[in-house]
């Protein structure tokens, strides 16, 4: 990859880490649908508002519900799963189990998109899966049925991330390339469509509130506007640059700055489960996405 390429996954790790810590803040003030529904339509807002500013072509050349569809997929069915999870898990265990994405990816594309799935992978896997056992076993945090479930909506959110970059190549990338600021922007409104109707009925029946705080606004400022508009622009444009497969890669780093976000910001605890686990589940990454012949191969007839 060019250096171009390191730098915008390094900026993008940056702020989808900074994800974790801001809905860690806000989700026990604000609530799990509020914090989604007003985290995707800011992030719309802000891609519609960056649309306009840079005159880009509103064309979607006929693959408007397509990016609708991905951002349930890739938004809302996330953004919940995770919002759900900071409830009782701490930023940085969050960061940790989005990494999961890649291997995730792996068992998808090879059940789904066919990608052949070699003893590297394989274990990979394997040391993967280990790694989040490990986590939720020596981690800091002890682990009942409540933290449990919120791991299974972090694993299941990165099923989502995983199977959405496959689906942004072949839905939107495979047949001829479009702007990635006008993919972002259908993906968060599609994400926003959906949010509309469970968030006018928490609203109505008194189970969801909207924030009067400046802190809680600026936190979902900050997740709608720069963990969703800025970020997005920077993830679709990479799917379209590199491949599915290594812009997954950007959850190599996220856990790095979730964890170290979290112990800065929220005073978090830092122990050597979060190495040991967190250390299987990058070492895991590396086998799944380093350079191997047949990856080569990969992200060579992914990227023509």
């Amino acid at each position: 990859m060019r250096p171009s390429d390191f730098f915008r996954l390094f900026l993008l790790a940056a702020i989808w880490g900074s994800s974790f810590l801001f809905m860690r803040f806000v989700v026990p003030h604000v609530g799990v649908i509020a914090t989604s529904f007003f985290r995707e339509l800011l992030g719309a807002l802000g891609l519609g508002a960056v649309l306009i500013v840079t005159r880009s072509s509103w064309n979607f050349e006929g693959k408007a519900t397509r990016s609708l569809l991905l951002g349930v997929i890739n938004s809302a069915i996330p953004f919940i799963l995770f919002s759900l999870a900071a409830r009782v898990l701490p930023a940085g265990y969050s960061a940790i189990f989005n990494a999961t994405t890649p291997l995730m990816a792996v068992m998808i594309g090879t059940a789904f998109f066919g990608e052949s799935l070699n003893w590297q992978k394989s274990f990979g896997v394997v040391l993967g899966l280990l790694g989040v056992v490990v986590l939720t076993s020596v981690g800091p945090l002890h682990f009942g049925w409540p933290e449990f479930a919120a791991t299974l909506a972090c694993l299941a959110s990165a099923a989502c991330y995983g199977i959405a970059g496959y689906l942004a190549q072949h839905w939107i990338y495979k047949d001829g390339d479009l702007d990635s600021k006008l993919v972002a922007f259908g993906s968060q409104t599609g994400a926003t469509l959906l949010m509309v109707p469970l968030f006018t009925y928490g609203v109505v029946s008194g189970n969801v509130s909207i924030p009067v705080q400046l802190r809680q606004w600026l936190a979902l400022a900050a997740l709608g506007l720069g963990c969703s508009t800025a970020a997005y622009i920077l993830y679709f444009r990479l799917i379209a640059d590199i491949g599915a497969l290594r812009s997954s890669s950007v959850t190599f780093l996220v856990p790095l700055f979730g964890v170290v976000f979290g112990a800065v910001f929220l005073g978090e605890t830092l122990s050597l489960g979060h190495l040991y686990g967190g250390g299987l589940i990058a070492f895991a990454l590396w086998l799944v996405l380093r350079r191997a012949p047949l990856i080569k191969q990969l992200v060579v007839s992914e990227v023509n």
